[in-house]
């Protein structure tokens, strides 16, 4: 099963590994652990980037790095790169911006929050830093070179 489907269990086990080391990543900053991350997107390293790096790399050394296949994941795990460390990150920027000043027209009451969309919770980290997605993509690629050596 691990030879004929080798680049998507690497890809699977490259998320997985990366969810599950998202809180014991976090427990130095925070002092406390906080085992939802194991559920959350965003935070250290990037799950997103882990399974196409570790996909990538899957088809690069099962079917050749200079093959068109290899070339179309690649292309894959650079726009969810991308999208993982700018346009998600940003947005979780954006409704950090929006809270605050959602709270601070409150707080000075300057309107009325009746209506249920103020009150529903908003998720502010959607995407990663930089040594986010770079910390994936390492942990993909070096998740794929092992499954790669194990099945040989």
């Amino acid at each position: 099963m691990l030879e004929s489907m080798y680049p998507l269990w690497s890809f699977v086990i490259s998320v997985l590994i990366a969810q599950g080391v998202k809180p014991l990543m976090a427990y130095p900053h925070k002092k406390k652990w906080n085992w939802k991350l194991i559920f959350s997107s965003g935070g250290y390293p990037s799950s997103h980037t882990a399974g196409v790096a570790s996909l990538c790399m899957a088809v690069g050394l099962n079917y050749r790095f200079d093959s068109p296949l290899f070339a179309i994941t690649l292309a894959f795990a650079a726009i969810v790169s991308y999208d993982a460390a700018n346009v998600r990150y940003y947005a979780g920027k954006n409704i950090m911006i929006t809270k605050h000043i959602i709270q601070e027209l409150k707080n000075k009451s300057l309107i009325e929050v009746d209506e249920s969309i103020y009150e529903e919770p908003m998720k502010e980290v959607l995407g990663h830093k930089w040594s986010e997605v770079l910390a994936g993509a390492f942990l993909g690629i070096l998740i794929a070179l092992i499954l790669y050596l194990v099945r040989s």
